[in-house]
């Protein structure tokens, strides 16, 4: 018999949270989040993504697909273009679940491993803009405009979120 955890039903929840989380915070500070000529994007819902791959356990979460879903959404509600991130997502977590074996997950290694998600997320965000022409800003401005901003702001997400989420994803396993 499976057993059905409370955190089947928190993880929906909590992603839905953080991606809404994610609008409010870009509506709520847009002059700092926006200001010529940096631009951060908070990306919550891939931290709740890498989140629920550190600390769900022997919980078997469908988390591909809950990626693509949330991808999917993102791309329409934040992007206006449906296609990017639907497939960085998943793509995201499956490098996660593999950097997850090889490194012991505790706090610092997963700093290091949202690094690596984060800087992945915005690299294939701007290759696929570049492709169909959204962007015409050169890598090295990406980087230093958009990247550099956006991993400050992201992993002051991860430190100051880390051990409630953690918390939360154990409260919810039993």
């Amino acid at each position: 018999m499976v057993r059905v955890t409370k955190l089947r039903y928190g993880f929906p929840i909590g992603l839905f949270l953080f991606f809404y989380l994610d609008g409010i915070l870009g509506a709520a500070f847009p002059r700092q989040l926006f200001s010529e000529p940096y631009a951060m994007s908070s990306y919550l819902v891939v931290l709740w993504l890498v989140f629920a791959v550190f600390f769900e356990d022997q919980i078997q979460i469908p988390l591909g697909i809950w990626a693509a879903i949330a991808g999917g959404l993102f791309d329409v509600y934040y992007t206006g273009v449906w296609g990017i991130f639907i497939f960085v997502f998943p793509i995201v977590v499956a490098l996660t679940r593999a950097c997850y074996k090889a490194f012991p997950i505790n706090f610092l290694s997963g700093l290091l491993v949202y690094f690596i998600d984060i800087t992945v997320v915005c690299s294939l965000s701007y290759f696929g803009n570049l492709v169909v022409h959204m962007t015409s800003a050169s890598f090295t401005d990406m980087m230093v405009d958009s990247l550099a901003p956006t991993l400050a702001y992201n992993l002051a997400a991860y430190v100051i979120l880390y051990f409630p989420v953690q918390w939360l994803f154990n409260r919810l396993r039993n």
